[in-house]
């Protein structure tokens, strides 16, 4: 249940550094330092985080048009108060490591690094013009666990950080540490369970999930690519393989789903039944398709 919009002042840790309002569109924000952020909502219900950088103006005076990005889906405000407590309590404890910023000449997985974080002394953060990752020293990358350890010490900064910080949590905020778990639970289940001695329900790890799905559906055709059907409205075309295999040289069906059906579709992917959906050789909507076809 959602607490009460008026009730927030009662809710307010002392010494917090939150300052909780409603928007001139009547939306929850909330301030701490210099970063603004806000419950925007989605037309399903619920809404999403988004935040605002360096913006002066009273709470009260901000708008939809002031704030930017997707930072994760919240079921209600009660959800948008933790993920501002949250961020108050990482940036607090981000103020009180010892990381420091500098230039440091070197080439990197990714490019040449144009800035560099000192985590401490053999973890290093790297930024380049596209990516970015960490580089541990030797000693550094020999206390990674063998489950995750890399041969090159180069962890970049999408996934492989979770690494960084499940091997030395010290230097990670609470906030990190818990993505950081979240993450090496979805990608690396096996590691998990090893490290943790427990066996993960699939529930609780996309890769897990996802193994799952795949050897269920090896023999179905499973949808690739999607599109909405211009010469047939209120119908989504979609390319099918056996087992959703992504290969050259996998055998492609096309096929017309109904789109209501269509946008239902769990996120590891949508199985074709043959006697429902209507195998399709028309006019394809996708761009090069019957181009293609002619060429054949």
């Amino acid at each position: 249940m959602s607490r009460p919009a008026n009730s927030h002042d009662a809710m307010t840790p002392k010494n917090s550094g939150v300052e909780f309002a409603r928007s001139a569109d009547d939306f929850p924000v909330a301030r701490i330092g210099d970063i603004t952020l806000a419950m925007l909502s989605l037309v399903d219900g619920g809404g999403f985080l988004a935040s605002a950088w360096c913006v002066s103006r009273p709470l009260a005076e901000m708008t939809r048009a002031d704030f930017f990005g997707h930072e994760g889906r919240l079921d209600d405000e009660a959800a948008f108060r933790d993920r501002v407590f949250e961020t108050a309590e990482h940036r607090r404890e981000l103020a009180a490591f010892a990381r420091v910023e500098t230039r440091i000449a070197c080439s990197t997985p990714w490019g040449a690094s144009q800035m560099a974080t000192v985590y401490a002394e053999g973890i290093t953060s790297h930024m380049t013009a596209g990516h970015g990752g960490f580089h541990l020293s030797m000693e550094r990358n020999l206390r990674i666990h063998p489950s995750l350890r890399k041969e090159t010490p180069w962890y970049e900064e999408d996934a492989e950080w979770a690494i960084v910080a499940l091997t030395f949590p010290d230097l990670f905020t609470t906030y990190e540490r818990r993505v950081a778990g979240d993450a090496i639970r979805n990608s690396w289940p096996d590691a998990w369970e090893t490290i943790h001695g427990c066996v993960l329900d699939p529930g609780q790890s996309w890769e897990k999930a996802r193994r799952l799905f795949d050897d269920a559906h090896a023999g179905d055709w499973v949808v690739i690519s999607a599109i909405l059907s211009d010469p047939r409205p209120g119908m989504t075309e979609v390319i099918a393989t056996l087992g959703g295999k992504r290969d050259h040289s996998a055998e492609e069906r096309r096929y017309l789903v109904p789109s209501p059906e269509y946008v239902t579709r769990s996120p590891l992917g949508f199985v074709i039944d043959p006697d429902r959906h209507q195998l399709y050789d028309g006019r394809s909507s996708f761009v090069g398709w019957d181009a293609r076809r002619m060429v054949g």
